[in-house]
Formats: structure tokens, C-alpha cells, sequence
């Protein structure tokens, strides 16, 4: 297995755009078109990632000053359990090494239908160097734990990081925060 994980080429839309549907509820999406476009005028970057010519997955990053945000992290489901998204992260750690690197994942909920998988994947993102943050981040809807590495992240550096990323009128609209534990 040889990964690379390179930024985004539009030959590749149609299975990028699937796999984030199939990767994501609907109430963890942003629409698609929005986080492209963000990539496109370079808020964000979609990097693709490939063993050899195959598309295996992806990861769409938001950075800011010394911020990085795996913002989403997906393999595509015919490639999973085979260290493909271990191999993932250590792209995305050594792309962005010398950032805090963080991301949001689902809570851990007893009464969750897929608690499990839940379980599994903070197992998974402790393997690969993740340690839990003191604090919550809310996106629209839905409540998320925070996993980093190199240091915690500020309500304010969030806000910074998102109202760069997503501008000031979709800030107004869509309430994303940190909540300090």
C-alpha cells in the first residue's frame, strides 16, 4: 500500500460526492456544493486519497493560523479495515505537522443505535495520536466531542478558524461553537 493524499482534481467528483453522502448523515453534512466551493477559493482543502491509481477516501481540512481541522475523514466502504484511514491521518499529521490538529466525532452515547461504532472510532483516533479536549463543539444541531493533537483550541480560536472558513452571513445563520467543559 502506498498512500498519497493530494488535493482535490474534478475528474474525481462523482465518487468524492458519493462517499461523503454515504460516509455522513444528513445532520452532519454541510451541503456539498458549500464545502467545495470553500476548497475552491481555498478556505479549505479536499485532498483525495489514493493507493496507487484506486480513490480509497478523503479529507477536507480547515486550517487557520496554527489551527488544522478534520473537518470530515471518509474511506470508502469497499476499503475499510484495511489501515487505510490510519494511513490517512499520518498523511494529514505529517501535511500539517507543527499545527494543533483536531476534529469533532460523535459523542459517546450508551443510548446511541450505533454506540459501538461510536466506541470504535475514538479507539481508532487514540491509536493514530488523538487525546480527548475539555470541551464540545456544536455544530448547527448536533453536539460533538473534540480529539486533538498539540494542544487544546480556544472558544475563540474556533470561532476564528469557522468565521474564516464559512464567512460572517452562514456564521449568522448556522450556530457552530466550542463548549468548554
Amino acid at each position: 500500500m502506498i498512500l498519497t493524499l493530494e488535493k482535490y482534481t474534478s475528474d474525481e467528483h462523482k465518487k468524492l460526492k458519493k462517499l461523503y453522502i454515504d460516509a455522513f448523515p444528513a445532520e452532519e453534512r454541510a451541503p456539498f456544493f458549500l464545502i467545495m466551493s470553500k476548497a475552491k477559493k481555498g478556505r479549505a482543502e479536499m485532498l483525495t486519497a489514493h493507493d496507487g491509481n484506486e480513490f480509497v477516501g478523503f479529507a477536507y481540512m480547515v486550517c487557520y493560523k496554527d489551527l488544522a481541522y478534520l473537518f470530515y475523514l471518509a474511506v470508502d466502504k469497499d476499503k475499510r479495515g484495511m489501515g487505510y484511514g490510519r494511513k490517512i491521518v499520518e498523511a494529514v499529521k505529517s501535511r500539517y505537522r507543527g499545527k494543533r490538529i483536531f476534529l469533532a466525532r460523535e459523542q459517546i452515547d450508551k443510548s446511541a443505535e450505533n454506540y459501538e461504532q461510536r466506541v470504535s472510532r475514538r479507539n481508532f483516533y487514540i491509536r493514530c495520536g488523538f487525546k480527548d479536549l475539555p470541551c464540545h463543539i456544536k455544530e448547527a444541531s448536533v453536539f460533538y466531542d473534540v480529539m486533538g493533537i498539540g494542544g487544546k483550541i480556544s472558544a475563540d480560536e474556533y470561532e476564528a478558524l469557522i468565521t474564516a472558513w464559512a464567512g460572517k452571513l452562514i456564521r449568522l445563520l448556522v450556530d457552530m461553537r466550542i463548549i468548554e467543559k
